[in-house]
């Protein structure tokens, strides 16, 4: 009983140790780690490649270019005036200063650019980004193919189940919160909102947000991409068709309740 006592008491004075969090993309058996917040970022630049029905290659040589660029920071200092997540520079005529800081508008301005460059989705993607980036340094860009490729592979729809987030227990959040976001990033999306005990459920269907003909593909670059925005938003679990990835596990398992092919459910705590 004493030792007992001990123990308890001991593990009442050293909680356990907070999660560390990480979000990962498992492709091919290796998986490529990101932090929550250039998840977060890395969803928004591919979500504005899929809404634009851009191929995944687009998407990687964007990816590729924010991480040497930013590290996938949207950051408010640069070299001379380079700011933002691609380090655009406003007297080069990226914008203004707010909107290169803008993350949808400077993914924007990115895809604009690279679907320009002549034959951008074979060249290498050293080639492809220094056409649109002019960098100083272009051979730099080639060290975060491994990672770019693997994430657009997850967040594209081409590889189901590979992205998990590994979060600490959510903060409670508003439906409105989550409904702006899939906005911003999304489209005008419309989102239906049921309420639970103690939370809500929030469900939109992934044709809206693109007319890509292959559904499975779809739904799962979008169930992807709440994962990747789970920490910011505060969501507690993603559905789609037979699977759920669930916040307390970070990993995707079978559905309880499957859902209808075509849309995505994300659930909150409030």
């Amino acid at each position: 009983m004493g030792v007992a006592a001990v123990l308890w008491f001991l593990g009442q004075t050293h909680p356990p140790e907070p999660v560390a969090e990480r979000c990962v993309a498992t492709v091919d058996g290796t998986g490529w780690a990101l932090s929550p917040g250039q998840a977060d970022n890395a969803a928004l630049i591919a979500a504005v490649g899929v809404s634009r029905e851009l191929p995944a290659r687009a998407v990687t040589i964007a990816l590729a270019t924010a991480m040497q660029e930013s590290k996938l920071v949207n950051v408010t200092y640069g070299d001379r005036d380079s700011l933002g997540l691609f380090q655009q520079r406003p007297s080069q005529g990226w914008g203004t200063v707010a909107q290169v800081q803008d993350p949808v508008f400077a993914t924007g301005t990115f895809y604009d650019h690279l679907v320009q460059v002549p034959g951008y989705r074979d060249l290498p993607i050293t080639e492809a980004a220094q056409a649109v980036q002019r960098s100083g340094f272009p051979e730099a860009y080639a060290q975060h193919e491994g990672t770019s490729r693997a994430w657009s592979s997850a967040l594209t729809g081409y590889s189901p189940g590979a992205l998990t987030c590994t979060l600490q227990d959510a903060a409670p959040t508003t439906p409105d919160a989550v409904v702006a976001r899939i906005h911003r990033d999304l489209g005008d999306v419309p989102v239906q909102v049921t309420p639970t005990d103690g939370g809500a459920t929030l469900t939109f269907p992934t044709d809206a947000v693109t007319s890509v003909d292959d559904s499975g593909q779809r739904d799962w670059a979008l169930a992807h991409w709440a994962v990747a925005v789970a920490q910011p938003l505060g969501l507690t679990s993603v559905s789609v068709g037979d699977q759920t990835w669930d916040r307390g596990t970070g990993t995707w398992a079978p559905s309880t309740a499957p859902i209808p092919p075509g849309t995505v459910s994300l659930t909150i705590a409030t």
